[in-house]
């Protein structure tokens, strides 16, 4: 694998089948580390095990990025790495440090010079735009929007002005039970030109992609998202 490094290793976005959404090359790579930065320990190792079913799960070493996690902590985390072991880091799904833990290690890697190398994996965010049809050169993600209901109102009514005013697509997403609600909000709060993509389990079984405007959605039976992990986008 070249030089030591610290590997951004994505996760499938539910239970997808490793080879339908990962490069062989990832699976290369996992083989070959003995230690893991994880969200959480034991989603990392029932994925390293989907990886390769033979892996000795209690040869690895892992690391858990907890919620009262800090620098020092991740500092030292990276130790294997500067005495030339590389490191791997994976979040819950998706891509790690992209609205997901990791971000912070990333940054302590960088400014010590080591060397840092993201790998090729799913992302909600990208698979979003492109089946949106909504503009793919100039976007924002937001993650999560304020839960008290004026406030989300007012944060949606101001997205929907920059949609308009850059010409630029906002994406953002809520908590699986929440969906609901969340459509709920951004029907109430939206134009009725205002076009709403709503992506919902990408890449798996329970895929749900639709765009329509605000309007239409309003005459669509809306479909149940209480336990899909979804991402929104608006455009004008």
């Amino acid at each position: 694998m070249n030089s030591p490094a610290l590997y951004l290793i994505p996760v499938t976005l539910g239970d997808t089948p490793i080879d339908k959404v990962l490069p062989t090359y990832n699976r290369e790579v996992i083989l070959s580390l003995r230690h893991f930065i994880v969200e959480e320990v034991r989603t990392a190792r029932r994925f390293l095990k989907a990886v390769e079913r033979s892996i000795d799960i209690d040869s690895l070493t892992f690391y858990p990025m907890g919620k009262h996690s800090d620098a020092a902590t991740y500092s030292c985390y990276l130790e294997p790495l500067r005495k030339g072991e590389s490191v791997g880091v994976i979040s819950e799904a998706g891509c790690p440090a992209v609205a997901d833990p990791g971000s912070d290690i990333v940054a302590i890697a960088q400014r010590e010079g080591l060397r840092v190398v993201p790998l090729v994996g799913p992302s909600s965010i990208l698979l979003a735009v492109m089946a949106s049809g909504f503009n793919g050169q100039s976007f924002a993600f937001h993650g999560y929007l304020p839960i008290d209901g004026s406030a989300r109102s007012k944060r949606l009514k101001q997205l929907e002005a920059r949609c308009a005013s850059e010409h630029q697509t906002q994406l953002f997403i809520e908590t699986p039970y929440r969906n609901a609600r969340i459509i709920a909000d951004i029907l109430a709060a939206c134009q009725p030109t205002t076009r709403l993509c709503i992506a919902a389990g990408l890449t798996t079984e329970q895929e749900y992609v639709r765009t329509r405007t605000i309007r239409e959605w309003k005459q669509t039976k809306l479909p149940d998202l209480a336990k899909i992990p979804a991402i929104f986008a608006i455009f004008k």
